[in-house]
C-alpha cells in the first residue's frame, strides 16, 4: 500500500471532490463536535456543488455555522441533534430538525450497533504525526465512535488543530478523503460571571475537598468554579469538557491529579472549548488525556474516583427536587448531555458529591427557577431520587435521603427571597409540609455563609459552627431530647418533655437581617449532630439583643458555650448591636461563669430566682 505519506497524498482532495463521495440520496452524515467542527466541509456540504438530497445530519453540539438547518435547505437536510447549541436551537424549535434525548455515555452505542447507521463522518484533525496518525485534537467525545463506524470518513486536516494525547489518534488508512485547511480553529469564550454566578461558584467551591476529582459540565457556572479553586490542593480533573480557566490552576499546581484514583496525574476529558491560548497549551502536552465519551462519561469509571465531585446545571428545579435541564417548557433548549452520567457516578463514588447548580431567578428576577411545580412541558432529566446537592446564590440544599417536607424547606431557603413563601404556600396546599409552618423571612434575610467556621476546642476537638437553618429542625429536636431535664429547665425556665414542630420551628426560622442563631455541629458515622446552639434576638428600641444558649450535657465544661457566645458577640458588634442582655436562673452557675469570663463589664441584677445580666460591647 506504500508509505503513509504516499497514502495521504493519494487521499488529498478539494472540498467539493470530497463531498461528492457522499451518496446523494438520503445519507446519514455525522459532523464533528464543538470547536472541532470542520468548517470548510460544512460550508461545502451546504453549497451548490453536490446533489445531496434528504440527508440527515447528526451531531452532539457544534460551535460553527450550521447552514444545514436553514429554511432554504429544508429539502436537502434535516438535522438531528443530541444536544442543542445556539446555532441549531431556533431551527429545531421551529420544526426543521429533531432533538434526541440520550445520555452522552450511550450515544456511541447508537453508531456501534447500527441503530444509527452512518454513511459519512465529517471531522477535523491535526496533520499526521511521524507514524501517519491524525489527532482528533480538541474533540474526541462521540467523534471517535463516528469515525470507527461510518462507511465514509472525510477529514479536514488543519495545522492549527492541536495534537492531543489519550485515545485521540486516527490512522490515515481509516480516512477516505483528506481536505487540507488552514482556517482558524473555532474559539469560544464564556462571559464574565455576574454576581449570581460568582456567588454560586463560591458556594460550590465550599463543597470541594482537597484531593477531589472534579467534573465541570457545560455552562458558565461549572466553568466559573475553576476560577475559585486556587485555595484547594491536589485537585484532579475527570470531565467531559473544560476551558481556558484550567490553565492557571495547572501552572500553580492546584490541579495536579496527584490523588486521582485512576488516570493519576492526568487531566481526563473528551473535548474542550477555548481560545488559541488553550489550544497551544494542550498541544502535545502529556498531562492532558482526551478520551471518548463512552469512557469519560461511563458512570462506573466516574464512580471509581475517590471524592468525585460532579457539577452540572439546571434550568428549573421543583420543590421536591426534580431537575429539568434540557427544555424551557415544551421548547427544547440544550440536552441531557453528561448530567445523569456524572451525577450518578459521583453519587456512587467514595466520598463523592453530585451537585446541581442554578441561579435562583431568570428574566431579571421576574421568574423563579426553584418552583412549586415544573413548567408545563418541562422534562425531568435528573429524578428527585438522584439529586444530592442543589446550589443557588442563596446557599446549598442537601436533599439525598430527605423527606418531601425537608426538601421543600431546604429548596425554599435557597430560592430567591421574593419566591420562598410562594413555594411554602403551594407545599401547604399539597399537604407536603405542616399547615402551621411559618413563613420564611424575605428580601433582606440572606443566609450568612460568611459566618460558617471550623474551630478546634481546647482539647483539639474540631467543631463546625454555622447559622441555623429551617432544615435543622430534626437535629435540633434530637439535641433537645438528648439534654437533661435540668439543662432544659435552665434554658426555657420550666421543665419540658415534648418538642413538637410547632415549638421547634420557632428556633430554626431566623430573620438573619436582625437576629442570629449559631449551631455547633459534630460529624460521626451517623452523620451531623447539633451539640449546642446560641442565639440573640434584637430589641430595635434599645439596639440591644437578648442572648441565650444551650449545650448538650455530654459536651459541658469543654468551652463550647464560650465559643458560641464569642461568635454571637463578633456578629452582633459588626451589626452595630450595642450589647447583650440575658436571663439566667440562679442555679445555672456554668452559664453565669461564661458571662463573667466574657471580658466585658457585666451588670447583674437579682429578681427572685433569676439573674438579669447585661453589658455593653463598648465597655470591656
Amino acid at each position: 500500500m506504500g508509505t503513509w505519506e504516499e497514502i495521504y497524498k493519494k487521499k488529498k482532495k478539494k472540498a467539493a471532490q470530497a463531498i461528492r463521495l457522499i451518496k446523494t440520496g438520503g445519507p446519514r452524515i455525522f459532523i464533528g463536535t464543538g470547536c472541532g467542527q470542520p468548517q470548510l466541509l460544512v460550508e461545502e456540504l451546504a453549497g451548490d456543488n453536490n446533489d445531496i438530497v434528504d440527508a440527515e445530519i447528526y451531531h452532539l453540539l457544534t460551535q460553527g455555522v450550521a447552514p444545514y438547518i436553514e429554511e432554504k435547505h429544508h429539502k436537502k437536510f434535516r438535522t438531528s441533534s443530541f444536544f442543542l447549541a445556539p446555532n441549531v436551537r431556533e431551527g429545531i424549535i421551529s420544526g426543521r430538525g429533531d432533538y434526541t434525548p440520550i445520555f452522552l455515555s450511550e450515544i456511541p452505542s447508537l453508531f456501534k450497533t447500527g441503530k444509527i447507521p452512518l454513511d459519512a463522518a465529517l471531522i477535523q484533525t491535526s496533520p499526521p504525526d511521524k507514524s501517519g496518525n491524525l489527532s482528533l485534537g480538541v474533540s474526541v467525545d462521540i467523534v471517535k465512535s463516528a469515525v470507527e463506524n461510518s462507511l465514509l470518513v472525510i477529514a479536514e486536516v488543519n495545522p492549527g488543530m492541536p495534537r492531543t494525547f489519550g485515545d485521540t489518534m486516527i490512522p490515515i488508512d481509516m480516512i477516505d478523503a483528506v481536505v487540507e485547511s488552514d482556517r482558524d480553529i473555532i474559539e469560544f469564550s464564556l462571559p464574565e460571571p455576574d454576581e449570581a454566578v460568582d456567588a454560586i461558584a463560591r458556594n460550590i467551591v465550599s463543597l470541594i475537598d482537597d484531593g477531589a476529582t472534579v467534573e465541570v459540565g457545560i455552562g458558565n457556572i461549572p466553568q466559573a468554579v475553576l476560577k475559585y479553586l486556587h485555595d484547594k490542593n491536589d485537585i484532579g480533573i475527570h470531565t467531559e469538557m473544560f476551558n481556558d480557566a484550567i490553565i492557571p490552576l495547572v501552572e500553580d499546581g492546584v490541579i495536579n491529579g496527584r490523588r486521582k484514583t485512576i488516570n493519576r496525574g492526568k487531566i481526563t476529558a473528551s473535548f474542550c472549548y477555548g481560545t488559541r491560548k488553550l489550544y497551544d497549551y494542550i498541544h502535545e502536552n502529556q498531562m492532558f488525556e482526551f478520551r471518548p465519551s463512552e469512557y469519560v462519561n461511563d458512570p462506573f469509571i466516574i464512580s471509581q474516583h475517590n471524592r468525585m465531585t460532579a457539577i452540572n446545571v439546571a434550568i428549573e428545579v421543583d420543590m421536591t427536587g426534580q431537575v429539568c435541564s434540557d427544555s424551557i417548557g415544551y421548547d427544547f433548549y440544550s440536552g441531557i448531555g453528561g448530567q445523569v452520567d456524572f451525577n450518578r457516578g459521583a453519587a456512587r463514588a467514595k466520598n463523592g458529591k453530585a451537585i446541581i447548580a442554578l441561579p435562583s431567578t431568570t428574566k431579571g428576577g421576574t421568574i423563579s427557577r426553584i418552583v412549586p411545580r415544573l413548567t408545563e412541558g418541562a422534562g425531568v432529566v435528573t429524578t428527585r431520587g438522584d439529586v444530592h446537592y442543589v446550589v443557588s446564590e442563596y446557599g446549598i440544599a442537601y436533599l439525598f435521603g430527605k423527606s418531601i417536607r425537608e426538601r421543600v424547606l431546604a429548596l425554599a431557603q435557597i430560592a430567591h427571597p421574593d419566591y420562598r413563601n410562594e413555594i411554602l404556600n403551594e407545599a401547604k396546599n399539597r399537604k407536603y409540609i405542616f399547615q402551621f409552618q411559618k413563613d420564611l423571612p424575605t428580601t433582606r434575610s440572606v443566609y450568612p455563609k460568611e459566618l460558617e467556621t471550623k474551630i478546634a476546642l481546647s482539647d483539639g476537638t474540631g467543631i463546625f459552627f454555622r447559622p441555623i437553618k429551617p432544615t435543622d429542625e430534626s437535629m435540633l429536636r434530637d439535641m433537645m431530647y438528648a439534654c437533661s431535664e435540668r439543662s432544659i429547665a435552665f434554658r426555657f425556665f420550666k421543665p419540658l418533655r415534648e418538642f413538637p414542630h410547632r415549638f421547634v420551628q420557632d428556633f430554626t426560622n431566623v430573620d438573619y437581617s436582625k437576629d442570629m442563631a449559631i449551631v455547633a455541629l459534630v460529624q460521626d458515622t451517623g452523620g451531623e449532630h447539633i451539640i449546642g446552639v446560641g442565639r440573640y434576638a434584637l430589641n430595635p428600641l434599645t439596639d440591644r439583643a437578648e442572648v441565650s444558649f444551650i449545650v448538650r450535657d455530654d459536651w459541658h465544661a469543654r468551652g463550647l458555650g464560650s465559643r458560641l457566645l464569642g461568635i454571637l458577640t463578633d456578629t452582633a458588634r459588626k451589626r452595630d448591636v450595642k450589647g447583650f442582655e440575658a436571663s439566667v436562673l440562679s442555679g445555672n452557675h456554668g452559664m453565669l461563669a461564661i458571662f463573667y469570663n466574657s471580658g466585658f463589664k457585666v451588670s447583674t441584677e437579682r429578681e427572685d430566682d433569676m439573674y438579669i445580666i447585661s453589658y455593653d460591647f463598648a465597655k470591656e
